[in-house]
């Protein structure tokens, strides 16, 4: 059966139980499939990557609620209001 990996690089479990820095480091900051036995089990995604992550999540939602909300009429206010 053949799986998708969604990454340039792949290690297996062994190797990540040997030295897992060297296999995070490998990833040059981008994640990394670990397969096991030939099959991605999971992906060990560095921290700046993860955060970068959430970061495009977080804009994902918020242009969202911006797009729901473009139509809604606007609220006239003055400096003197605020």
């Amino acid at each position: 059966m053949t799986h998708r990996i969604l990454t340039e690089i792949a290690a297996s479990i062994s190797e990540l139980k040997a030295n897992p820095m060297k296999v995070v480091s490998s990833g040059n900051g981008m994640p990394i499939a670990v397969l096991n036995r030939n099959e991605p089990a999971f992906y060990c995604v560095p921290a700046a990557a993860y955060e970068a992550l959430m970061e495009l999540i977080d804009d994902a939602e918020l242009l969202k609620l911006v797009k729901e909300r473009a139509n809604e009429p606007a609220v006239r206010v003055t400096l003197d209001d605020l």
